[in-house]
């Protein structure tokens, strides 16, 4: 027998009705279920869908359906899949609770001044931290944008990855500390881009107290960047010639950022990262070479044996070493896909955020020598954060290797 509410959802979405819908408390907490989903009505060419954005932990995933597609789906997931679902319309917040047996209780409160949007564009301007049509200094300059906040086309895939990296960021500034200055290194900075960004967002936009040290092999380069931190009157962004595994400059520091740092350079900016205390470490790999040259395994000679299937094997391996690494040693590790790949290979992003209470981790530990040595690796890394183990637990990691 259909109940009542489940008329109701039916009936808003045949009448448009329906503005949003929240569904959380997954049954089970199994990972084929989101976390949480959020279905909202989008007009696409073919007419209006709904759209399902489902949240996991490192991912979203987007499912536009048709009206008579959403009614199942919704029936489908409702109450059997989540526990708990909030729907709203233009007249009220309808709040589904779910027990275990599947009895629902129903809250409603009624809402005013509450319209339908006047727009359901699928293709609308999408939200950004650095919008379009406002101009940031920064954008300006570096040819990003013109005098009045257009993109330029060419540079609509840099713009796009600026934003990524700040949306990236500021889903971790919980872990940043509040109460005294920041301080942030971006080792490899290049041209800047990312570390004006950085810059832009916190101290301009936010009007945070920080101090940001950009680090680059290129003289020309950090010339450049130093010139144009002068010119927008960044004063607390400072640029440096030097090499990431030599840099002593520094007793401690809050954010760390490495972005296409090559091969054990990306390892050396990590080992940097942990030795300061970084509360976070944004890293971006480039050119794995070391474990290709070290990865066998009779078990995986099918894959190992082709050149190519190797390569990018050992990258991800590398990159699988890297965060289980950061794991022992008391971080909270996500690999976030930076870029859209289409755009460059190279689109991995290590995303690490120390735990309120960092503790050296021997489940990590041993769950990281099984697969080291099953691979018959020697990662450098490792060798570079052994210093880092407290020392009542160097004897306990030391006695598993």
């Amino acid at each position: 027998m259909t109940e009542q509410w489940q008329q109701d959802i039916e009936s808003w979405i045949r009448n448009g009705q329906l503005l949003q819908a929240t569904l959380s408390s997954p049954r089970g907490g199994g990972e084929a279920t989101a976390p949480r989903t959020v279905v909202r009505p989008v007009q696409l060419k073919e007419g209006l869908r709904y759209q399902f954005e489902s949240h996991y932990t490192n991912k979203v995933l987007h499912h536009n359906l048709d009206e008579d597609e959403t009614v199942s789906r919704l029936l489908e997931i409702v109450g059997p899949l989540y526990r708990q679902g909030l729907m709203k319309t233009p007249e009220a917040d309808v709040q589904l609770l779910f027990s275990k047996k599947g009895k629902a209780t129903v809250r409603r409160t009624a809402v005013s001044g509450r319209d339908k949007p006047a727009a359901l564009e699928h293709n609308r301007k999408k939200q950004r931290i650095l919008e379009e049509g406002k101009p940031a200094p920064f954008l300006v300059e570096l040819g990003i944008m013109t005098e009045d906040g257009r993109v330029h086309a060419k540079k609509q895939d840099k713009y796009r990855q600026i934003n990524r990296f700040l949306e990236m960021v500021t889903d971790v500034l919980d872990a940043l500390p509040r109460d005294r200055q920041l301080k942030i290194v971006d080792f490899g900075c290049g041209k800047s881009y990312l570390t004006f960004a950085l810059y832009h967002l916190l101290a301009i936009e936010q009007g945070r107290d920080i101090s940001v040290i950009g680090l680059d092999l290129k003289e020309d380069v950090i010339a450049f960047c130093t010139s144009l931190a002068d010119k927008l009157g960044y004063d607390n962004l400072k640029f440096l010639v030097g090499d990431i595994a030599e840099y002593e400059g520094l007793e401690a520091a809050d954010m760390v950022v490495t972005l296409h740092a090559c091969d054990t350079a990306t390892d050396a900016a990590l080992a940097k990262a942990v030795g300061w205390g970084a509360s976070v470490i944004m890293s971006v790999p480039c050119c794995q070479h070391e474990l290709f040259r070290q990865v066998e395994s009779d078990v995986m000679a099918p894959l190992l044996s082709q050149g190519l299937l190797k390569e990018r094997f050992s990258a991800l391996a590398t990159d699988a070493v890297r965060g289980n690494l950061l794991e022992v040693l008391g971080y909270k590790v996500s690999m976030l896909e930076f870029v859209d790949p289409e755009h460059t290979p190279k689109n991995l992003l290590i995303r690490a955020v120390a735990t309120p209470h960092k503790e050296l981790s021997l489940a990590k530990w041993k769950q990281y020598e099984s697969f080291r040595d099953f691979l018959h690796l020697s990662p450098a890394l490792e060798s570079m954060l052994t210093q880092h183990w407290p020392d009542a637990e160097k004897n306990s990691v030391k006695t598993t290797k």
